[in-house]
């Protein structure tokens, strides 16, 4: 049987720890989800490239976000595992995430990730759709700007330091417009 990526109806998680899920050792089964993968598609070989994120910095009050994070696509079975590898050792194992879907085209229930299963929410107008919650097991929860893949360097770059201020209260849509970005409520003007 093979689960379908679900993009509706709105999902209300909780942010209370998880409950660690079975691991297969085969990786394309996990909880009954099988795939498959065509070698044109595939993801090329060799070593995934660092993950582009920004916290706040250790011991410092967070202020209206704990940082940022600057996926290189908007395919969440992609680039959730690398944000997991980055967060699991200093902060606790990512169980739960949640996302606005205006920038992710396809969100799965679960994500396999390296030992364990993120469960993936979605809310359309309760969270803010440059922002991912991240929760993990310990519990704590992260708020990240979500800085879109296509955005130039020197933006992001200046996004990931502002997100991460521990002074900063602005929401993420607000740092995407402050830094010229185009945002869910301000798409790119065509040329």
């Amino acid at each position: 049987m093979v689960e379908e990526p679900r993009t509706l109806p709105v999902r209300r998680l909780r942010c209370t720890g998880g409950i660690p899920l079975p691991f297969t050792a085969n990786p394309r089964q996990v909880l009954g989800m099988t795939t498959t993968s065509d070698p044109a598609t595939a993801p090329p070989s060799g070593p995934e490239p660092p993950v582009r994120l920004s916290l706040t910095p250790a011991g410092a009050t967070p202020g209206r976000l704990d940082g940022a994070w600057w996926p290189r696509s908007h395919d969440l079975l992609r680039e959730l595992p690398p944000l997991a590898a980055a967060l699991d050792p200093r902060w606790g194992r990512v169980t739960r995430v949640t996302v606005n879907p205006t920038h992710w085209p396809v969100i799965p229930r679960r994500v396999p990730v390296a030992g364990h299963v993120i469960h993936i929410g979605w809310f359309e107008r309760e969270q803010d759709a440059d922002e991912v919650m991240v929760c993990s097991f310990v519990p704590l929860r992260l708020e990240l700007l979500v800085i879109p893949p296509d955005a130039e360097t020197s933006a992001a770059l200046w996004l990931m330091t502002a997100a991460s201020d521990p002074a900063n209260t602005r929401t993420g849509t607000d740092l995407l417009t402050a830094a010229g970005v185009p945002t869910a409520d301000r798409p790119q003007a065509s040329g």
